[in-house]
């Protein structure tokens, strides 16, 4: 059905989107399927129609009545409530249209096997399947409709179980984060979590925000900065005094964000339901003409007997079909290529979409730094300069410090071996410092930023600006004699050792671009949609991924709050947008989107906020999404009109529009050609599963 509220009235239908709304929905079909059974193989009519005796036994004939009778008020009663429910808001649709032919089929066998009707109106038979049939269309809709987990429950994850307060007197006693409260004073050691926003008291550490603000590279935090609830300190100990708990923190108003998202969602009107409705008035309007006409030209029996045939051979048993089985399959075909489809309106969505909206971090690019680029100086080779500085780093557990490592090892297999370090030291905000053994000697090996420069009054390469203005994290190589340990520290502190520093290189680090991203935007760009890139990332590295993948438009510094608002500002400009992202602060962006489409390496949070989740991390299977969303279309709508064209062709024919030339169609045969309709919708939707979803191979097109 359209959205999940269209039919709230019928109580088994479960449009709410509950999980246990599919158990209802199959228990109850196949109960039904239990009973119609017998209803079927024991009708005099069926009987007739396939050329079988039935036994000559007096409770043969109360069988399909007492069973039809039960498969009516239980199987029909999600139906008849949906009825109620549309009719009460003055909008017919479906289940208006299958409860008209079950309430008549059902009066109509009651009337005949009382024998106050004509014998040939008991279609207990019909109604049977009927029933069975349309429960199996709302079981395979309730399945692909089902929910998984809550977005706002993987936000809450974010958090820590427990936080560690500092008393006045000093001691550090363990609560959960539940307990904290503005003021208190809490520690975070490395590679912990902050459980709640504040501002830092003492320490400085690189604390990695990716998850709450898609910033790739983790950010220096010291003395008086803020850390948000959430973040983790990566690589030093920090003391944070709580500014902000429970509803209060950046997390939660994520979660609202999302949650509000989520609820002002659009919910578009499905197509089977507007055929219906039509349906609905035509076989009233159709069933009325029959009895003023047959009452004018016929006698009031025939007049009865045609605009019941007319009402229950409306009914659209083919239409109820039509979409459940097409999503059904195409949600069970998508799985098979790695696309998730948990919303089906999304997937509905997703051929009109004219603009995708790709997060950078994670989705285009990698999520982790690499080395980008590297330069050497003072006659030192790049395999030396890579084996100082991975020797210098190997302790080091910082995400910069292993793209060094992971550089070097990518080059042990050519002959580079990387030296073991002593002395390893991290220094705070200036980066890390080691004594690494070389064929000339020890020396001591130090690697850092900018702040590693000043102070020992060094200059930079000449490389290092171009990288630094493309984004680029800039790392520089600093080598010295080796001196003893506590030499070394008692000179540091003087200020003497610096005097024979020598940079021998450096590396520009920046977060890697996945190489299919550049296909993926190509082939979005030769399927005439419009590729846009949004990143919590400053202005240059932005700037620089989207020059090098052709990106049309890059929104750079957007703050996780704002992600959505960019949404809504390219909906604004009649854009029909797709968002592509992987980080809790890309959810009230996803939610808000047209399609929400998350990348399955990304968080929960993301995965449940999305409405169509991607197995790999790959961007090309956007291509997927976009293929399938097309395919189940066409599929759809040829369904459709083969199922109402049925229904608008087969109507007159039993209204008895042919009655002047001596053809009136009798009630079994319409069944009959109503359940060939069926096969043949149902064979139409098998074709689904011959379609090509491979990314690689879209991406060429």
């Amino acid at each position: 059905m359209s959205g999940h509220g269209d039919h709230a009235g019928h109580d088994m239908s479960g449009h709410g989107g509950h999980g246990d709304h599919v158990g209802q929905f199959r228990r109850l079909f196949w109960v039904m399927l239990v009973l119609a059974v017998p209803t079927v193989a024991l009708s005099p009519m069926f009987a007739m129609l396939l050329g079988y005796d039935l036994p000559d036994a007096a409770w043969l004939p109360w069988v399909s009545p007492v069973l039809g009778t039960v498969i009516f008020f239980w199987g029909g009663r999600p139906f008849l409530t949906g009825a109620v429910s549309e009719l009460r808001g003055r909008k017919p649709g479906m289940m208006t249209l299958i409860s008209l032919a079950i309430t008549v089929a059902f009066v109509s066998s009651l009337g005949s096997s009382l024998g106050l009707l004509a014998h040939e109106l008991d279609v207990w038979w019909e109604l049977a399947l009927l029933v069975v049939i349309m429960l199996l269309g709302h079981w395979l809709e309730m399945r692909s409709l089902a929910q998984t987990a809550s977005a706002l429950d993987s936000l809450a994850a974010l958090l820590p179980d427990e936080a560690e307060r500092v008393a006045e007197d000093g001691s550090v006693t363990t609560v959960p984060p539940t307990d904290l409260r503005v003021g208190d004073l809490v520690v975070v050691r490395p590679g912990g979590r902050v459980p709640a926003d504040g501002e830092v008291a003492s320490g400085s550490a690189d604390v990695d925000e990716s998850m709450i603000t898609g910033e790739s590279r983790p950010v220096r935090r010291a003395v008086g900065d803020a850390v948000v609830a959430g973040t983790v300190a990566t690589d030093d100990a920090l003391r944070v005094r709580i500014t902000a708990v429970g509803e209060d923190t950046a997390l939660a108003g994520i979660q609202r964000l999302v949650a509000d998202a989520q609820a002002s969602s659009t919910k578009t009107q499905r197509l089977a339901d507007r055929a219906a409705g039509w349906l609905f008035w035509y076989a009233l309007g159709a069933a009325a003409l029959t009895i003023g006409l047959w009452l004018v030209f016929g006698t009031p029996e025939q007049a009865l007997i045609r605009a019941i045939t007319v009402l229950v051979i409306a009914c659209p048993h083919a239409l109820g079909l039509a979409i459940p089985l097409v999503v059904s399959l195409s949600t069970e075909r998508a799985a098979k290529a790695g696309v998730l489809v948990k919303d089906r309106l999304a997937l509905e969505r997703m051929r009109t979409v004219d603009t995708v909206l790709f997060d950078k971090t994670g989705t285009l690019t990698a999520g982790e730094p690499v080395v980008a680029h590297l330069a050497t100086a003072g006659g030192t080779t790049e395999d030396e300069l890579l084996a100082l500085a991975a020797a210098a780093e190997a302790d080091s557990q910082h995400p910069l410090a292993r793209a060094i490592v992971r550089a070097a090892e990518e080059r042990s297999g050519r002959g580079l071996v990387v030296p073991q370090a002593t002395g390893f030291r991290s220094l705070t905000a200036v980066g890390v410092e080691a004594t690494v053994p070389t064929p000339d000697g020890a020396r001591r090996v130090a690697v850092g930023g900018p702040a590693l420069l000043r102070e020992r009054g060094l200059d930079p390469l000449p490389d290092a600006e171009a990288w630094a203005h493309d984004g680029a994290t800039v790392l520089h190589v600093v080598v010295s004699p080796d001196v003893a340990g506590a030499d070394a520290d008692a000179r540091h502190e003087h200020g003497h050792e610096h005097a024979t520093d020598e940079v021998v290189g450096a590396f520009a680090l920046a977060d890697a671009i996945r190489p299919e991203s550049r296909e993926a935007v190509d082939a979005l760009h030769r399927r005439g949609i419009k590729v846009v890139m949004i990143t919590g990332d400053a202005e240059p590295v932005a700037r620089a991924v989207g020059r090098e993948l052709g990106i049309d438009q890059v929104f750079a510094g957007v703050r996780p709050e704002d992600k959505d608002a960019k949404v809504a500002e390219l909906q604004h400009d009649g854009r029909v947008v797709a968002m592509v992202g992987d980080g809790v602060n890309d959810a009230p962006a996803l939610a808000q989107a047209d399609v929400g489409i998350a990348i399955g390496a990304g968080t929960d949070v993301a995965i449940a906020s999305a409405g169509v989740i991607l197995a790999s991390s790959d961007p090309r299977a956007v291509l997927s999404i976009i293929e399938l969303s097309h395919a189940s279309y066409r599929k759809m709508q040829q369904n459709l009109w083969w199922a109402a064209g049925y229904n608008i062709a087969a109507v007159p024919l039993a209204a008895g529009v042919l009655a002047p030339v001596g053809f009136v169609m009798p009630m079994a045969v319409g069944a009959i050609l109503m359940s060939a309709s069926t096969v043949i919708v149902a064979l139409n939707a098998q074709l689904l599963r011959r379609i090509d979803l491979d990314p690689a191979r879209l991406a060429s097109r």
